[in-house]
């Protein structure tokens, strides 16, 4: 870590409070462990409830599972899809450079968290008191904006010996049903280029200024084109059972994936089903006016055909009052007028009721969706 110098005694209160800071970080991270410890009891139950379920389905049953994307959506499709298969590989973007993950990132030279955080505890089987834990977000002082999850996160980085490892060691203390990998260990920046010329430099600067130049993304890439993946994620896409793309933020979380070329042409050469989850709302600042057919589109442009076998879209009935409330911030239900479109392209499409509408938002719900992707697979295995 480096610090700016002030003078020949003294350091810049920036470094001090950051120092500050890890020292506060140090102190939570053996607080939780206490907790770990306290809690043990409840999650050994979670243990057994996970230990009964695979007793049913069998040890290596169910499918072989790739998730791809970041973002809530990711977290949100995996907390389905560990009811039904223990066979899992979430793959995370590591293009984030917002908030607590863009902090870290910035001083301590670490991939982004945040993402891989959501993952895990969408995987994990503790209680809601120590998942609420993990979420937390300080409001106060010189740790304001940071979350404790990847605080602990990013002490483990150095506990552990590396990113990976501090990810398996994380898991394996959250009974962690599969496993959550990042596509690439190489620092990367996410770039994305406007219909008008303008060209974005950063994930968290790409949706606000798209749409304080009203200009449509025109195309996304990586600051560094060459980045290598990382092995484990190739391996589990060749033995896949079925890769699924989304649901989340089109721009930012899914095409970053497919951005490492390695990835794309994993996927291109897989005999795995490819499912395509499509949003269910539009996104300002990404994908406003879009329809399904325009969201593919984007897929096959940044990372070539034969990467979508199926595309997975919502058919629910929407609220007034919510849909009212997402106009008001520019978002729509994604147009699904040109679905057969998807035919003349080779790919099929499957439409469901997906929607959640709890908490006054409009999202898809986990259980729903994995139940209709676990459908399709087995649809499929028999023709």
């Amino acid at each position: 870590m480096s610090c700016t110098v002030i003078s020949r005694t003294g350091k810049s209160d920036e470094c001090m409070e950051f120092v500050a800071g890890m020292v506060v970080g140090v102190v939570l991270w053996a607080g939780v462990s206490y907790a770990f410890k306290r809690l043990r009891p409840a999650q050994e139950r979670n243990e057994r409830l996970q230990q009964s379920f695979r007793n049913k389905i069998g040890p290596s049953k169910g499918p072989k599972v790739v998730a791809i994307g970041g973002g809530t959506g990711l977290s949100t499709l995996l907390r389905g899809l560990k009811l039904y298969t223990p066979n899992i590989t979430a793959v995370v973007t590591v293009a984030d450079d917002g908030g607590s993950s863009g902090m870290l990132r910035q001083d301590l030279g670490i991939l982004p968290p945040g993402d891989i955080r959501n993952c895990i505890l969408a995987l994990a089987n503790v209680e809601p008191i120590m998942e609420r834990l993990l979420q937390y977000r300080f409001k106060e002082g010189s740790l304001k904006g940071q979350n404790l999850g990847n605080l602990l996160i990013a002490a483990m980085v150095d506990m552990a010996d590396g990113f990976v490892n501090a990810i398996k060691e994380v898991s394996n203390v959250l009974a962690v049903t599969g496993r959550v990998l990042p596509v690439s260990l190489e620092n990367v920046h996410l770039v994305a280029t406007l219909e008008d010329g303008t060209v974005i430099h950063g994930e968290s600067r790409i949706p606000e200024e798209q749409m304080e130049k009203n200009s449509p993304i025109k195309e996304v890439s990586m600051d560094n084109p060459n980045c290598r993946a990382l092995p484990d994620v190739i391996e589990a896409i060749e033995h896949a059972d079925v890769v699924v793309l989304g649901p989340g933020s089109l721009y930012t979380s899914i095409i970053p994936n497919i951005l490492v070329k390695e990835v794309a042409e994993a996927l291109r050469r897989s005999p795995a089903l490819k499912i395509y989850v499509c949003n269910v709302m539009t996104q300002p600042g990404e994908t406003t006016g879009y329809s399904v057919v325009d969201h593919v589109n984007a897929i096959i442009k940044h990372g070539g055909a034969d990467i979508i076998d199926v595309v997975l879209v919502n058919r629910s009935n929407f609220p007034d009052d919510l849909l009212k409330k997402y106009k008001q911030k520019g978002a729509a239900p994604v147009d699904c007028s040109d679905l057969h479109k998807l035919r003349e392209m080779g790919i099929k499409y499957v439409q469901a009721d997906l929607a959640d509408f709890s908490r006054g938002l409009i999202r898809h719900n986990p259980q729903k969706l994995a139940h209709e992707v676990i459908r399709i697979v087995e649809e499929a295995s028999k023709s």
